[in-house]
Formats: C-alpha cells, structure tokens, sequence
C-alpha cells in the first residue's frame, strides 16, 4: 500500500469516544491537491454532515497553492465526501441518534487519491476527559517503574 499521511487530528481522540471509521475520498480542484501533496491543510473545527443525500465536509483548512495565481482555491470551503449511496445512508440514520457525530481523523494519499478517515464519534463530558489523562499519567507511572526495575537487574 502506498499511503501518505497529510494531517491529523489530534483533539478528536481527546474529544470524543470514537464508535466506528469510515474511509471517504475527497472531491477537491487541482490546487487544492497540490496543497495537500504540501501537507497544507488542518482539520482542527472541522466536521462532516449528510444533507440532500450526500456527505459534505466543513472548515476543513487548505492553504491556497503558492505558485495557484487567480485560479487558487477558497481555503474553507465545502467539500463533497466520495462514499456508496448506501454508506452514506446509513451514516444520516446514525447521526440522527442523539449526541453522535461525523469526525475527520485525518487526510491521506491512498494510490494517489486522497482520501479522508472519518469517525462515527459521540462527545465526551468533561469529567470522561479527565478520568483518561488520569488513566493515562497512571500508565505513564507504571511504565516507568517498570522500566528502572528492569535496569537494576
């Protein structure tokens, strides 16, 4: 496989308790895959939504193409996701449900087509985020003991 990571988003696992991924291509113009080859994009506020039966993603940022002149993109604008009819039906069922939502992950080439990893996530409540930097600091502890016990033998 030749994949090629172009952006993350760090907070949505932060953020969110992630039900399930999906796998969607983006539909974008010519300087905005020249960006993204780049790495110029963020993810960070950016959201998708099913309406009028196709999945549109929002503020998603790519930066305008440096050499793209008058024919460059618009940074924020709307882009259409590329998935089956039916995934994308399912996916409007889903996000009718109370609290759940449809969260980019992140951008990457997947055999030169760019593709999004969007997540089928509910919102976490601000105690739910600090129990996990607690579970996680824990961790940390144990693996450092761990690892100076294992030096002194």
């Amino acid at each position: 496989m030749n994949n090629r990571t172009v952006t993350k988003n760090r907070k949505a696992r932060h953020e969110y308790y992630i039900m399930e991924t999906y796998e969607a291509g983006l539909a974008l113009k010519g300087t905005e895959v020249k960006s993204l080859r780049n790495g110029k994009a963020n993810l960070q506020d950016s959201f998708a939504r099913v309406e009028n039966g196709e999945l549109l993603l929002y503020n998603m940022h790519i930066s305008p193409y440096d050499q793209g002149n008058r024919f460059n993109h618009e940074p924020k604008r709307t882009r259409r996701l590329l998935m089956h009819k039916r995934e994308i039906m399912r996916l409007y069922g889903k996000t009718r449900e109370k609290g759940l939502a449809l969260i980019p992950l992140q951008v990457y080439f997947k055999n030169g087509l760019a593709k999004i990893e969007l997540a089928l996530a509910k919102g976490k409540k601000i105690h739910d985020r600090r129990e996990d930097i607690a579970a996680r600091d824990a961790r940390r502890e144990i693996e450092r003991a761990f690892k100076e016990r294992s030096k002194l033998y």
